[in-house]
């Protein structure tokens, strides 16, 4: 039987996205998608789909002896905004199903692990502009907190026990195929349905607010090319810094307004504004670019266009027109 690839938490916006590529890339059946409830994601169901709980290791070993699983992407987490709000449990996902599979890892059961970090491993101390890969960690979140955990946790299993894991400090991701899922970053999907739907958009950050974030498309790339590097290229064992654009709700919203003149935003800032202040505004990858060749390809005005352009496909497949 040939070796599969796990992806666990599948139905999240980027599990969605990278289930797909890979499973272009290796053949449906090499790839298993899985998430802790049963899915009707057509997507999803083109190839393997498993029911499975991150928070329990003896299903895990079960799934990856059945599919012969090899890799995992361990995608399952509560993200920033959600995490605010339930933060033991939090914490207890984010953590006890990372430790899960890099216990399996150790045990034998695994040869390579992906774990997706992110910039929420920053915080109010962190210098703000082109922030460095090495630099002060001292995050506000529990979110952020849990990452920052997770990172030195992967190292040190690296370290201690040559598990091959892998991981990326994701900015804000902005993608079409699937709806906003409770992060800070999530107003620039947002922002191009509402856009769209109604020409109008009440911003829950300051029109002022410059955040790294990086179009879908990119992510994938980078996840998927991290993985294929040849393991004596990667050097940092807890995440890699990656960079796509920085640009404020104000500037994004002049991008759309080119392609939708009447479109009109407002400012609204709520608890979310506390953890955008704490995160930096643009970030430096000059380790990802020089250890596994990572490059970005999507600039504010590419990113802006190609969301108007599929989410409008989406909405109206039928009637779709160009002004």
């Amino acid at each position: 039987m040939e070796s599969t690839t796990l992806i666990i938490g599948a139905s999240g916006q980027i599990g969605i996205e990278l289930t797909m590529a890979l499973r272009q890339q290796h053949g449906a059946q090499a790839v298993i998608a899985s998430d802790i409830r049963p899915t009707t994601d057509t997507e999803l169901l083109q190839g393997p789909y498993e029911v499975l709980d991150v928070l329990d290791k003896e299903a895990i070993s079960a799934c990856i002896e059945k599919y012969n699983v090899r890799e995992v992407y361990l995608l399952a987490a509560l993200l920033s905004a959600t995490a605010e709000k339930n933060p033991e449990f939090a914490w207890k996902l984010n953590m006890d199903g990372l430790f899960n599979v890099l216990e399996l890892a150790r045990e034998g059961k695994l040869d390579k692990i992906f774990w997706p970090s992110s910039i929420a491993v920053f915080g109010p101390t962190t210098p703000k502009e082109a922030t460095p890969q090495h630099t002060v960690m001292e995050p506000t979140t529990v979110y952020g907190i849990s990452k920052l955990a997770g990172e030195r946790w992967c190292a040190y299993y690296h370290q201690r026990y040559g598990v091959d894991v892998r991981s990326i400090r994701y900015p804000g991701l902005i993608g079409y195929r699937s709806e906003p899922g409770g992060g800070t970053t999530d107003y620039a999907v947002d922002i191009f349905h509402k856009a769209i739907e109604t020409g109008k958009y009440s911003c829950f950050l300051r029109s002022d607010t410059r955040l790294p974030m990086m179009m879908m498309e990119d992510a994938i790339r980078a996840t998927i090319s991290i993985m294929e590097a040849p393991a004596d290229s990667i050097k940092e064992r807890g995440g890699y810094n990656i960079a796509g654009c920085s640009f404020t709700p104000e500037e994004l919203a002049a991008h759309i307004q080119v392609e939708i003149p009447e479109f009109e935003i407002t400012y609204e800032p709520d608890f979310r504004q506390a953890i955008a202040d704490s995160w930096p505004s643009s970030i430096d990858d000059t380790y990802a670019a020089r250890d596994w060749g990572w490059k970005s390809k999507y600039d504010t005005a590419l990113l802006s266009t190609t969301m108007l352009r599929e989410i409008h496909k989406k909405k109206a497949p039928s009637t779709v027109t160009h002004h």
